[in-house]
């Protein structure tokens, strides 16, 4: 898979699966875009540590959550790169606790950060990849938002509500050269899911997987690659289940 320089904008990209995404579009020579939390006061350190390994990103503070800085960024984006060719949805959180316990802060903050970011993302550059006449869009959901999760109600419905919005979206631009896929990882790899004690993660979690091991960043990486490739230019709508055999529709 070749591509010309095209641009890539991966949000939250800095750490886990975001990074060995964005690792993987630099390695195929797309411009590689990640966005940060105006928070995070550690993005300087991580662009410089890429840089040392060869890895020229380019990073924009954004709080997916909020409207205006969404557009702020994308404007800032374009005026200083060019408009963004493919855009991967990846941020997100987690709020995890029994419906029983759950309040409306921990539901609406994971329904905004999951899945009110896609529109704000995806509206400011979807209308430019359809006047350029090629584009890809590829949501980040989660096997959890297939089967459910115990704990999960709030990150379950925005995580499949991810994938009501691409089969939608994806009717709308599919004669335009843009596609909109989802992909639901499982139980991949990251810092985060290999903080999970190991008793649980040898007794609760890889016992559920037909593979037997947790999923490679890397593997999640490649299969967006290819999603936002010219060879799948023919696949649209999709929701690509990527979580060694735990779930099968």
């Amino acid at each position: 898979m070749t591509t010309t320089k095209r641009i890539a904008l991966v949000t939250g990209g800095m750490g886990g699966l975001g990074e060995a995404i964005c690792r993987k579009l630099a390695a195929l020579g797309y411009t590689v875009v990640t966005t940060y939390s105006p928070e995070n006061t550690k993005a300087p350190q991580w662009l410089a540590a890429m840089k040392e390994e060869g890895l020229e990103f380019y990073a924009y503070p954004c709080d997916v959550v909020d409207w205006g800085s969404c557009d702020d960024c994308i404007a800032r984006l374009t005026r200083e790169l060019g408009p963004v060719d493919v855009l991967v949805n990846n941020a997100g959180i987690t709020r995890d606790m029994t419906f029983k316990k759950m309040d409306k802060v921990n539901w609406d903050a994971v329904m905004h950060a999951n899945l009110d970011s896609c529109f704000n993302m995806t509206k400011q550059v979807c209308e430019g990849m359809v006047e350029r006449g090629w584009g890809r869009v590829i949501n980040v959901s989660s096997v959890n938002g297939q089967k459910g999760a115990f704990g999960q109600t709030n990150y379950s419905a925005a995580k499949a509500g991810m994938h009501g919005f691409t089969k939608a979206l994806a009717l709308e631009v599919a004669r335009k050269g843009v596609t909109v896929n989802t992909i639901s990882p499982g139980y991949i790899g990251t810092k985060m899911v290999t903080a999970i004690p190991k008793d649980v993660l040898d007794t609760k979690i890889i016992p559920q997987i037909p593979v037997g091991r947790l999923g490679k960043p890397e593997e999640v990486a490649g299969l967006v690659a290819y999603l936002a490739s010219d060879e799948a230019a023919f696949l649209t709508g999709a929701n690509i289940a990527i979580n060694g055999g735990q779930h099968m529709q």
